[in-house]
């Protein structure tokens, strides 16, 4: 379906921009309240015994702040943050590489850790629980195990694959927190303070346009502020107002509750083709021709979280909220009106 305009997965091309308006410590972090205010006392308690963090596990939907978190637990600790993602760790020669350069006390921060090879995985285990690293040294009779002793350090992993997480891996994170997408006061408050990073003049009604069609998502909240600043400055003033804000959205058509054109493909197509399902994943992704992981991993969380979709032991159904922002019938009614009230 290539790039979409609210998906929650990173552009490469949008590094630079994501990191300037990167919150650089724990007190400018806005939303995840109850991750921030339990990850505060456990630095403070790591600082005070002059120790590492323990090992921190962060998982949930793409683009909701778990690389940032990452970078601020360095920042509050004062320590390097080595940053590396599971599918580039081939081998453990590339992980040991990566071990014994850190220094006490740093953060290594590996995002889709669920995607490592086993035998990284292997070699990763007394690397976190004991500080060591077994290294096999030649070949054949020959051949003996070295072992090397690791600074303390914290590991940072990140998925948004939990349930691919095996349980010897999952077990050895001291801490783990789930991200869950965000409140549209928090998104709001967001894209306020990017705003006023960019000097960008913009008003509170836009404000809340933007944030409520971004998916519950800071990554989605910070790039739709970036294409409507560009049809602030083309067609307006430059200001940002609330009228301007709901015609450029309408124009990249993101409707207000932050669907796109892929969004209601694929819930049109559960509801002509499949009459409002259930249709099993397999059949779902054949019609789309769309990889069914991509489908389960991109596209289906937020469906499910605002209650367009519906997961059942018999496979995805449109649920009578969504047709109703569809203005279409519900099948399962008999073809009459939704049942439920059109609110975002």
């Amino acid at each position: 379906m290539g790039e979409r305009l609210v998906q929650g997965s990173t552009d490469p091309q949008e590094r630079q921009w994501e990191q300037a308006l990167r919150p650089r410590r724990l007190s400018e972090y806005i939303g995840q309240t109850k991750v921030t205010e339990n990850l505060g006392v456990f630095l403070e308690a790591a600082r005070r015994r002059g120790e590492a963090l323990d090992h921190v596990l962060l998982y949930g939907p793409p683009g909701l702040g778990k690389t940032t978190l990452a970078h601020i637990i360095g920042a509050e600790l004062g320590v390097g943050v080595r940053t590396t993602a599971g599918p580039l760790i081939e081998k453990a020669g590339d992980l040991a590489a990566l071990l014994t350069n850190l220094e006490p006390m740093d953060v290594l921060f590996i995002d889709e850790i669920h995607r490592l090879p086993p035998a990284v995985e292997e070699v990763l285990y007394p690397a976190m629980e004991d500080f060591k690293l077994d290294i096999l040294v030649g070949q054949g009779p020959s051949a003996r195990t070295l072992t090397l002793t690791l600074p303390p350090f914290t590991l940072v992993g990140a998925t948004t694959r939990m349930g691919l997480l095996t349980s010897p891996l999952r077990n050895r994170f001291g801490i783990t927190f789930h991200m869950d997408f965000y409140r549209p006061q928090e998104l709001k408050r967001i894209v306020e303070r990017s705003a006023g990073l960019l000097a960008l003049p913009l008003e509170e009604g836009a404000a809340e346009e933007i944030a409520r069609r971004s998916r519950g998502t800071p990554r989605v909240a910070n790039r739709l502020l970036r294409r409507v600043r560009d049809f602030a400055e083309i067609l307006s003033d430059g200001r940002v107002t609330e009228a301007l804000a709901q015609e450029s959205l309408e124009r990249l058509e993101v409707d207000r509750f932050g669907l796109d054109d892929l969004d209601r493909r694929i819930l049109l197509t559960i509801l002509e083709k499949f009459s409002g399902g259930p249709v099993g994943l397999n059949t779902l992704s054949a019609s789309l021709g769309e990889e069914k992981d991509t489908l389960e991993e991109i596209y289906e969380p937020y469906l499910l979280q605002i209650g367009f979709l519906d997961r059942t032991p018999r496979g995805r159904m449109v649920t009578p909220r969504a047709c109703q922002h569809l203005g279409r019938p519900y099948p399962a009614a008999g073809g009459g009106p939704c049942l439920f009230p059109d609110s975002p």
